[in-house]
Protein backbone atom coordinates (compact mmCIF):
# COMPACT_ATOMS: atom_id res chain seq x y z
CA UNK A 1 0.00 0.00 0.00
CA UNK A 2 1.33 3.04 -1.31
CA UNK A 3 0.57 6.65 1.05
CA UNK A 4 -0.28 10.04 0.51
CA UNK A 5 -0.13 13.34 2.22
CA UNK A 6 -3.74 14.68 2.63
CA UNK A 7 -3.60 18.35 1.45
CA UNK A 8 -2.30 20.37 3.91
CA UNK A 9 -2.69 18.75 6.65
CA UNK A 10 -0.55 16.28 8.57
CA UNK A 11 -2.24 13.21 7.89
CA UNK A 12 -0.37 10.82 5.83
CA UNK A 13 -3.23 8.45 4.27
CA UNK A 14 -3.38 5.07 2.28
CA UNK A 15 -4.21 5.42 -1.36
CA UNK A 16 -7.21 3.36 -0.84
CA UNK A 17 -10.08 3.84 1.94
CA UNK A 18 -12.49 2.06 3.35
CA UNK A 19 -15.68 4.13 3.60
CA UNK A 20 -19.12 2.56 5.00
CA UNK A 21 -22.10 4.18 3.09
CA UNK A 22 -24.54 1.62 2.83
CA UNK A 23 -22.78 -1.19 4.07
CA UNK A 24 -21.71 -1.09 7.37
CA UNK A 25 -24.76 -0.78 10.07
CA UNK A 26 -26.84 -1.49 6.87
CA UNK A 27 -26.72 -3.67 3.65
CA UNK A 28 -24.21 -5.95 5.15
CA UNK A 29 -24.47 -8.42 7.66
CA UNK A 30 -22.75 -8.16 10.82
CA UNK A 31 -20.25 -10.69 11.06
CA UNK A 32 -19.05 -9.65 6.83
CA UNK A 33 -18.45 -6.14 8.48
CA UNK A 34 -16.61 -6.73 10.74
CA UNK A 35 -14.31 -9.40 8.49
CA UNK A 36 -13.86 -6.58 6.01
CA UNK A 37 -12.72 -3.91 8.58
CA UNK A 38 -9.94 -6.39 9.84
CA UNK A 39 -9.14 -7.02 6.14
CA UNK A 40 -8.95 -3.52 5.33
CA UNK A 41 -6.14 -2.82 8.37
CA UNK A 42 -4.26 -6.29 7.04
CA UNK A 43 -3.93 -4.83 3.53
CA UNK A 44 -2.73 -1.86 4.70
CA UNK A 45 -5.51 1.16 4.43
CA UNK A 46 -5.49 3.29 7.18
CA UNK A 47 -8.52 5.71 6.27
CA UNK A 48 -12.01 5.23 7.55
CA UNK A 49 -14.56 7.48 6.12
CA UNK A 50 -17.91 7.15 7.50
CA UNK A 51 -21.00 9.94 8.09
CA UNK A 52 -23.46 10.50 10.99
CA UNK A 53 -26.48 9.85 8.37
CA UNK A 54 -25.43 6.67 7.48
CA UNK A 55 -27.69 4.25 8.56
CA UNK A 56 -28.89 7.33 10.95
CA UNK A 57 -25.87 7.17 13.06
CA UNK A 58 -25.68 3.18 12.71
CA UNK A 59 -22.46 2.92 10.67
CA UNK A 60 -20.86 5.33 13.15
CA UNK A 61 -21.96 2.79 16.01
CA UNK A 62 -20.77 0.37 14.12
CA UNK A 63 -17.27 1.55 13.66
CA UNK A 64 -16.78 2.29 17.21
CA UNK A 65 -17.46 -1.10 18.18
CA UNK A 66 -15.13 -2.71 15.79
CA UNK A 67 -12.33 -0.18 16.25
CA UNK A 68 -12.62 -0.45 19.94
CA UNK A 69 -9.28 -1.94 21.42
CA UNK A 70 -7.30 -0.65 18.37
CA UNK A 71 -4.45 1.84 18.94
CA UNK A 72 -6.40 5.12 17.91
CA UNK A 73 -3.04 6.73 16.31
CA UNK A 74 -2.66 3.73 13.67
CA UNK A 75 -5.88 5.07 11.75
CA UNK A 76 -7.12 8.39 10.17
CA UNK A 77 -11.10 8.49 11.20
CA UNK A 78 -13.11 10.68 9.19
CA UNK A 79 -16.92 11.61 9.44
CA UNK A 80 -19.55 14.37 7.71
CA UNK A 81 -22.51 16.26 9.25
CA UNK A 82 -25.17 17.92 6.75
CA UNK A 83 -28.11 15.44 6.25
CA UNK A 84 -30.69 14.88 8.41
CA UNK A 85 -30.82 12.94 11.57
CA UNK A 86 -34.08 13.85 12.71
CA UNK A 87 -36.75 16.08 11.20
CA UNK A 88 -35.17 19.02 13.45
CA UNK A 89 -31.58 17.88 13.12
CA UNK A 90 -30.18 18.88 9.96
CA UNK A 91 -27.64 21.46 8.21
CA UNK A 92 -24.79 23.29 9.23
CA UNK A 93 -25.87 25.75 12.07
CA UNK A 94 -23.49 26.22 14.71
CA UNK A 95 -26.27 24.33 17.13
CA UNK A 96 -25.96 21.75 14.51
CA UNK A 97 -22.69 21.39 14.13
CA UNK A 98 -21.51 21.29 18.13
CA UNK A 99 -24.66 18.72 18.60
CA UNK A 100 -23.74 16.35 15.83
CA UNK A 101 -19.63 16.20 16.64
CA UNK A 102 -20.42 14.98 20.07
CA UNK A 103 -23.23 12.61 19.11
CA UNK A 104 -20.55 11.05 16.02
CA UNK A 105 -17.39 11.21 18.46
CA UNK A 106 -20.10 9.41 21.15
CA UNK A 107 -21.19 6.42 18.25
CA UNK A 108 -17.72 6.34 17.24
CA UNK A 109 -16.44 5.67 20.89
CA UNK A 110 -13.28 8.04 20.39
CA UNK A 111 -12.48 11.60 21.54
CA UNK A 112 -11.52 12.98 18.40
CA UNK A 113 -11.95 12.58 14.65
CA UNK A 114 -8.53 13.04 12.04
CA UNK A 115 -11.50 14.80 9.45
CA UNK A 116 -14.61 16.38 9.80
CA UNK A 117 -16.43 17.34 6.63
CA UNK A 118 -19.37 19.25 5.86
CA UNK A 119 -21.31 16.74 3.54
CA UNK A 120 -22.78 19.16 1.22
CA UNK A 121 -22.89 22.65 1.46
CA UNK A 122 -25.49 24.49 3.61
CA UNK A 123 -27.22 27.60 1.67
CA UNK A 124 -29.65 28.09 4.59
CA UNK A 125 -26.55 28.84 6.97
CA UNK A 126 -24.16 31.99 6.90
CA UNK A 127 -21.19 30.37 5.40
CA UNK A 128 -19.71 32.63 8.60
CA UNK A 129 -21.16 30.87 10.99
CA UNK A 130 -20.48 27.19 9.61
CA UNK A 131 -16.36 28.01 9.13
CA UNK A 132 -16.82 29.68 12.95
CA UNK A 133 -18.30 26.40 14.62
CA UNK A 134 -16.16 24.20 12.60
CA UNK A 135 -12.81 26.47 13.16
CA UNK A 136 -14.30 25.99 17.16
CA UNK A 137 -14.19 22.13 17.71
CA UNK A 138 -10.91 22.21 15.47
CA UNK A 139 -9.93 24.49 18.67
CA UNK A 140 -11.55 22.47 21.44
CA UNK A 141 -9.24 19.08 20.05
CA UNK A 142 -12.56 17.38 18.82
CA UNK A 143 -11.70 17.48 15.30
CA UNK A 144 -8.07 17.51 14.10
CA UNK A 145 -8.79 19.17 10.26
CA UNK A 146 -12.23 19.59 8.10
CA UNK A 147 -13.40 19.31 4.66
CA UNK A 148 -15.84 18.89 2.71
CA UNK A 149 -17.73 16.89 -0.15
CA UNK A 150 -19.68 18.29 -3.22
CA UNK A 151 -19.13 21.63 -3.27
CA UNK A 152 -19.32 23.72 -6.08
CA UNK A 153 -16.24 25.99 -7.05
CA UNK A 154 -17.87 28.99 -5.94
CA UNK A 155 -18.62 27.88 -2.42
CA UNK A 156 -15.23 26.50 -2.07
CA UNK A 157 -13.36 29.61 -2.93
CA UNK A 158 -15.75 31.74 -0.85
CA UNK A 159 -14.96 29.29 2.42
CA UNK A 160 -11.36 30.22 1.22
CA UNK A 161 -11.86 34.29 1.29
CA UNK A 162 -12.80 34.32 4.98
CA UNK A 163 -10.58 35.44 7.26
CA UNK A 164 -9.65 33.97 10.85
CA UNK A 165 -10.97 30.95 10.33
CA UNK A 166 -9.51 26.99 10.29
CA UNK A 167 -8.81 26.25 6.36
CA UNK A 168 -10.46 23.24 4.62
CA UNK A 169 -7.73 20.43 3.58
CA UNK A 170 -9.86 17.96 1.88
CA UNK A 171 -12.81 17.68 -0.88
CA UNK A 172 -14.92 14.48 -1.43
CA UNK A 173 -16.45 14.98 -4.82
CA UNK A 174 -17.97 12.37 -7.01
CA UNK A 175 -15.33 10.77 -9.66
CA UNK A 176 -14.73 7.78 -11.94
CA UNK A 177 -13.79 6.67 -15.47
CA UNK A 178 -17.36 7.42 -16.22
CA UNK A 179 -17.64 10.81 -13.58
CA UNK A 180 -14.73 13.22 -14.37
CA UNK A 181 -16.54 16.42 -13.92
CA UNK A 182 -14.73 17.44 -10.74
CA UNK A 183 -11.45 17.70 -13.22
CA UNK A 184 -12.89 20.51 -14.67
CA UNK A 185 -12.75 23.64 -11.93
CA UNK A 186 -12.90 21.80 -8.31
CA UNK A 187 -9.28 20.17 -9.14
CA UNK A 188 -7.34 23.06 -9.86
CA UNK A 189 -8.49 25.33 -7.48
CA UNK A 190 -8.68 22.85 -4.76
CA UNK A 191 -4.49 22.02 -5.79
CA UNK A 192 -4.26 25.71 -6.07
CA UNK A 193 -5.47 25.83 -1.97
CA UNK A 194 -3.57 22.68 -0.54
CA UNK A 195 -6.70 20.45 -1.13
CA UNK A 196 -6.65 17.25 -1.28
CA UNK A 197 -9.42 14.66 -2.91
CA UNK A 198 -11.03 11.51 -1.17
CA UNK A 199 -12.85 10.83 -3.87
CA UNK A 200 -16.24 8.46 -3.22
CA UNK A 201 -17.42 6.24 -6.27
CA UNK A 202 -14.36 5.39 -7.55
CA UNK A 203 -15.93 2.14 -9.10
CA UNK A 204 -19.08 3.86 -9.87
CA UNK A 205 -21.17 1.98 -8.15
CA UNK A 206 -19.49 -1.70 -8.86
CA UNK A 207 -20.34 -0.77 -12.98
CA UNK A 208 -16.56 -0.45 -13.36
CA UNK A 209 -16.12 -3.95 -12.11
CA UNK A 210 -17.45 -5.15 -15.51
CA UNK A 211 -19.58 -7.36 -13.11
CA UNK A 212 -23.50 -5.74 -14.85
CA UNK A 213 -23.85 -6.89 -18.58
CA UNK A 214 -26.17 -4.72 -20.89
CA UNK A 215 -29.37 -6.28 -21.27
CA UNK A 216 -29.18 -9.01 -18.47
CA UNK A 217 -30.06 -9.17 -14.75
CA UNK A 218 -27.76 -8.10 -12.29
CA UNK A 219 -26.27 -10.69 -10.06
CA UNK A 220 -27.97 -11.77 -6.84
CA UNK A 221 -25.00 -10.80 -4.45
CA UNK A 222 -24.42 -7.81 -6.30
CA UNK A 223 -25.38 -3.85 -4.80
CA UNK A 224 -27.30 -3.22 -7.88
CA UNK A 225 -30.24 -6.36 -6.41
CA UNK A 226 -29.88 -5.18 -2.87
CA UNK A 227 -32.57 -2.84 -2.70
CA UNK A 228 -30.92 -1.55 0.40
CA UNK A 229 -28.01 -0.10 -1.54
CA UNK A 230 -28.98 0.12 -5.45
CA UNK A 231 -29.88 3.40 -5.68
CA UNK A 232 -27.94 6.15 -7.58
CA UNK A 233 -27.21 3.41 -9.92
CA UNK A 234 -29.37 3.95 -12.83
CA UNK A 235 -27.48 5.90 -14.70
CA UNK A 236 -24.34 4.54 -14.65
CA UNK A 237 -26.68 0.95 -15.26
CA UNK A 238 -27.54 2.21 -19.05
CA UNK A 239 -26.95 0.03 -21.83
CA UNK A 240 -24.31 1.84 -23.36
CA UNK A 241 -22.20 2.40 -20.42
CA UNK A 242 -22.38 -1.34 -19.52
CA UNK A 243 -21.30 -1.89 -23.10
CA UNK A 244 -18.65 0.32 -22.74
CA UNK A 245 -17.36 -0.67 -19.69
CA UNK A 246 -17.21 -4.30 -21.16
CA UNK A 247 -14.64 -3.06 -23.68
CA UNK A 248 -12.41 -2.58 -20.72
CA UNK A 249 -11.76 -6.37 -19.98
CA UNK A 250 -9.02 -6.54 -22.84
CA UNK A 251 -7.02 -3.66 -21.55
CA UNK A 252 -7.41 -5.16 -17.78
CA UNK A 253 -6.45 -8.35 -19.09
CA UNK A 254 -3.71 -7.62 -20.60
CA UNK A 255 -1.89 -5.08 -17.57
CA UNK A 256 -2.73 -8.22 -15.57
CA UNK A 257 -5.47 -6.17 -13.30
CA UNK A 258 -8.96 -6.60 -12.76
CA UNK A 259 -11.41 -4.19 -13.40
CA UNK A 260 -11.69 -2.65 -10.04
CA UNK A 261 -8.02 -2.72 -10.49
CA UNK A 262 -7.84 -0.51 -13.68
CA UNK A 263 -10.58 1.79 -12.29
CA UNK A 264 -8.80 2.51 -9.14
CA UNK A 265 -5.45 2.78 -10.63
CA UNK A 266 -6.71 5.47 -12.95
CA UNK A 267 -8.16 7.15 -10.50
CA UNK A 268 -4.66 7.43 -8.85
CA UNK A 269 -2.79 8.72 -11.82
CA UNK A 270 -3.75 11.96 -10.89
CA UNK A 271 -1.82 13.37 -8.33
CA UNK A 272 -4.19 16.12 -7.04
CA UNK A 273 -6.18 12.50 -5.77
CA UNK A 274 -5.31 11.91 -2.22
CA UNK A 275 -6.97 8.40 -2.01
CA UNK A 276 -10.17 6.13 -3.14
CA UNK A 277 -13.04 5.25 -1.38
CA UNK A 278 -14.25 1.86 -1.40
CA UNK A 279 -17.05 -0.02 -0.37
CA UNK A 280 -16.90 -3.71 0.36
CA UNK A 281 -19.35 -6.23 1.41
CA UNK A 282 -16.53 -9.17 1.41
CA UNK A 283 -13.06 -9.03 2.60
CA UNK A 284 -11.57 -10.48 -0.71
CA UNK A 285 -12.69 -7.49 -2.70
CA UNK A 286 -10.25 -4.98 -0.58
CA UNK A 287 -7.55 -7.66 -1.06
CA UNK A 288 -8.15 -7.03 -4.40
CA UNK A 289 -9.01 -3.26 -3.95
CA UNK A 290 -5.72 -2.49 -2.83
CA UNK A 291 -3.28 -3.90 -5.24
CA UNK A 292 -4.30 -1.28 -7.31
CA UNK A 293 -2.28 0.96 -5.19
CA UNK A 294 1.22 1.82 -6.75
CA UNK A 295 0.12 0.49 -10.36
CA UNK A 296 1.10 2.93 -13.11
CA UNK A 297 -0.73 3.16 -16.15
CA UNK A 298 1.19 4.79 -19.58
CA UNK A 299 -0.09 7.59 -21.25
CA UNK A 300 -1.01 5.29 -23.98
CA UNK A 301 -2.97 2.82 -22.18
CA UNK A 302 -4.89 6.25 -20.62
CA UNK A 303 -5.60 7.11 -24.11
CA UNK A 304 -7.00 4.00 -24.88
CA UNK A 305 -9.01 4.08 -22.02
CA UNK A 306 -10.52 7.20 -22.98
CA UNK A 307 -11.58 5.86 -26.59
CA UNK A 308 -13.00 2.96 -24.93
CA UNK A 309 -15.44 5.23 -22.78
CA UNK A 310 -15.66 8.30 -24.82
CA UNK A 311 -19.05 6.61 -26.00
CA UNK A 312 -20.07 6.06 -21.83
CA UNK A 313 -19.54 9.29 -20.75
CA UNK A 314 -22.19 11.76 -19.75
CA UNK A 315 -23.17 13.76 -22.31
CA UNK A 316 -24.39 17.63 -21.61
CA UNK A 317 -27.91 17.02 -21.31
CA UNK A 318 -27.39 14.29 -18.91
CA UNK A 319 -25.44 16.34 -16.47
Amino acid sequence: MKYRQLGDSDLTVSEIALGSWLTYGGGVERQQAEACVHKAFEVGINFIDTANVYGRGAAESFLGEVLRGRDRSSYVLATKVFFPMSPSDQGLSAAQIYKQIDASLQRLGTDYVDLYQCHRFDPKTPLEETMAALSDIVHQGKARYIGFSEWQPTQIQAALDLANTEKFVSSQPQYSMLWRQPQAEVFPLCAANGIGQIVWSPLAQGVLTGKYKPGASPPADSRAANDQMNGFMDEVRRDRVLSAVQNLQPIAQRLNLSMAQLALAWILQDERVTAAIVGASRPEQLTDNAAASGVHLSPEVLQEIDQVLSPALPQPTER
